[in-house]
């Protein structure tokens, strides 16, 4: 898996140096290349931003320095990699689109910044992505999610495909309570199931406190979720109870 990011702080992405990126970096399964825009302007300043056209308040980033860097990058592999645009008018981030995202090879991200970017540029962008309704200073912090998210998707970044099947949205739910030791801690003990060594038991205990607090805190990932009878049962008795003790 490859990323190659567009944006005016490339010093913010040493956190990928780091943990568990770092290590999918260091097996060479996941590549990770960081450009500075600032790099490909023709502005003796390195300027790349300037007054929008009609007023208001705030600056523009320009087209041309993006356009530059594109180009660039495109030279560099022989051929323009899928391209996103960080942008709050973007499709909102969820699970399912970073499973299909982890389906592409190469990937470039835009980060944007100031009031905005030309928008001259949307020829060059494949796909405008929103991680949710607020706002951020910049598309950096957006596009760290995205890199972070996708690569955990890749095979071999993680030690087992377990790790990520079992997390909370991968399949459309959240996760389940997780315990370790000590097994009585401020005389709160880990529940008994856990410790019976019984592994049927102990995946449908999982799956039920998976269904209940996804039923609980987000209703909506409920009416989505795919479930199977047996879910359904569970889904039952899990209302049942919330009844009981409202």
């Amino acid at each position: 898996m490859k990323f190659d990011i567009l944006t005016l702080f490339p010093e913010m992405f040493d956190v990928f140096n780091h943990s568990i990126i770092k290590r999918a970096r260091e097996k060479g399964i996941v590549e990770l290349n960081v450009h500075d825009i600032r790099d490909y302007t023709t502005n003796k300043h390195k300027k790349v931003d300037d007054y929008p056209y009609g007023g208001g308040a705030g600056m523009v980033m320009q087209a041309e320095p993006i356009y530059n860097a594109v180009e660039s990058i495109k030279e560099i592999y022989g051929y323009k990699p899928y391209t996103i645009l960080m942008s709050p008018k973007g499709k909102k981030y969820n699970q399912d689109l970073c499973r299909e995202l982890s389906n592409i090879k190469h990937i470039m991200l835009i980060c944007g910044h100031y009031e905005g970017i030309d928008e001259r540029i949307m020829p060059l962008v494949d796909l405008e992505i929103s991680i949710g309704d607020y706002v951020l200073t910049g598309g950096e912090i957006a596009a760290m999610a995205i890199v972070d998210s996708v690569s955990r998707m890749v095979p071999g970044v993680l030690s087992t495909q377990e790790s990520f099947e079992n997390e909370s949205f991968y399949e459309g739910l959240l996760e389940y309570p997780q315990y370790t030791r000590p097994e009585v801690f401020r005389g709160m003990k880990v529940p008994d199931v856990l410790l019976s060594g019984n592994h049927s038991k102990i995946l449908e205990w999982r799956r039920y406190q998976s269904l209940k607090i996804t039923y609980e805190r987000r209703r909506d990932l409920i009416e989505k979720a795919d479930l199977s009878p047996d879910d359904i049962k569970m889904l039952e008795r899990i209302k049942k109870e919330c009844s009981d003790n409202s």
